[in-house]
């Protein structure tokens, strides 16, 4: 059984609220950093490591500049994140540019800043060329199919809009060769929150024995394969974090067992983490503000889904706990909810917690990732904002919350004015 954790005792998050109002995200850096580099150790068994963080998971740009002190790179897919990486100082081909249904205009910005572009279907070759010209490294993004099993959170790849088919994919590199790309590179992402290791080093087996193939008929040798993201953390108390090193080990055996007799050692190794980087180390922090007794017993938090929407959209646990009342009994079965006019603004449903005041501050668990960046402004609710737990215990604010101003900022007020609402004639 996995123990959740907060870093900061009851006292010392009742002081912060009186400075930054709830609800807020608040992350660790010191265990951000620790989890880097224990990743970056347990990978060294492998041959050009290299991860590029996929910024999807938590755009924050004091967060990406932390990474990459640690030597992470970026994990793109559409402009922003480009131009937040390039603004935390990530540039180059540490960052990988992976997006679907792509406009022109964001393969021109990445060839521009020199990303590593990774192509999502066959007819993208011709549209690239055309928009933004190929560039001497590209890399394809590969879709199994039924070859490989999805899981419950990103479904079956052979139901995925994602990537190439493998007929598509020897085409596709054939063709990128003949408009003039000189470096390849293979990706493939079929899975999300996986916390089993053997699923994620058959992936790797899989995009060994492509390289192989990908020589062997074409004569194209990888210079590196992308393994993905989709490693899963422990929501649950029952559930185990994945052992990086059972992981690299069993990583290296089939690299071993495939792309050295095969005369491609070395070739890198690449990953697109996300969630596994961020996740456990972040928290949502909320105060109860109201308790109401119908048919079930609910608790009401001034968070709402639409700062963490993660629970209410799929049914995802979060622990949740109560500050100060962390080794009190469960004595409570709850349904914890915000206020947005939907049934399912729920962060927990039927959950043993302990009795819970109006004022008692609530953590929500295991939040650093996928949850401030799905936040959304139904009902005009406005986001929380975001604070950084530095490694020498200050706390500063990196995205404050949101204010109406915000809300409106999109809107043209002064035309409104102008504005007849009578039908024209």
């Amino acid at each position: 059984m996995n123990n959740k954790t907060f870093p900061l005792t009851a006292e010392q998050l009742r002081k912060l609220v009186a400075t930054y109002p709830t609800p807020f995200y608040i992350y660790d850096e010191r265990a951000i950093r620790e989890n880097a580099r224990n990743i970056k150790k347990a990978f060294a068994i492998l041959p050009g490591f290299f991860e590029h963080f996929a910024v999807k998971a938590l755009p924050n740009p004091f967060i990406l500049k932390i990474l990459k002190d640690e030597g992470f790179g970026a994990d793109c897919s559409s402009l922003p994140e480009l131009l937040l990486s390039e603004q935390a100082g990530i540039r180059g081909e540490a960052i990988m540019f992976t997006s679907n249904d792509t406009p022109a205009h964001e393969y021109q910005e990445a060839k521009q800043m020199g990303a590593i572009i990774n192509l999502d279907d066959y007819t993208h070759i011709d549209f690239l060329e055309s928009v933004a010209g190929i560039p001497e490294l590209i890399s394809c993004r590969y879709n199994p199919g039924p070859l490989k099993e999805g899981n419950a959170i990103i479904g079956k790849p052979e139901e995925a809009k994602y990537g190439f088919t493998r007929d598509q994919l020897f085409k596709g590199y054939q063709r990128l060769r003949e408009k003039g790309a000189r470096r390849f590179a293979l990706h493939t992402m079929v899975a999300s929150n996986e916390l089993n290791i053997e699923y994620h080093i058959e992936t790797a087996r899989i995009l060994f024995e492509l390289a192989v193939e990908l020589y062997q008929k074409l004569g194209i040798r990888l210079e590196f394969v992308n393994l993905g993201g989709g490693a899963g953390i422990p929501y649950r108390l029952d559930q185990q974090a994945i052992d990086y090193d059972a992981l690299t080990r069993g990583i290296r055996r089939a690299y071993d067992a495939i792309i050295v007799p095969a005369g491609l050692d070395p070739l890198g190794i690449h990953l697109e983490w996300g969630r596994i980087i961020t996740g456990p180390y972040g928290w949502l922090v909320s105060t109860a503000i109201h308790e109401k007794h119908i048919y079930r017993d609910y608790i009401g938090l001034d968070a709402t889904m639409a700062d963490l929407m993660r629970p209410g959209m799929y049914g995802a646990y979060h622990h949740i706990t109560v500050a100060g009342k962390e080794s009190a009994p469960l004595t409570e079965t709850y349904d914890v909810v915000g206020s947005l006019c939907e049934n399912n603004d729920k962060f927990a449903v039927q959950r043993k917690l302990p009795r819970i005041e109006r004022g008692d501050l609530v953590i929500i668990h295991d939040a650093g990732a996928h949850g401030r960046a799905m936040g959304f402004n139904y009902n005009g609710k406005l986001r929380a904002g975001e604070l950084l737990l530095r490694s020498d215990g200050s706390v500063v604010p990196i995205r404050r919350r949101e204010t109406v101003e915000d809300y409106f900022a999109t809107l043209d007020f002064t035309a409104l004015s102008q504005f007849s609402s009578a039908e024209p004639s």
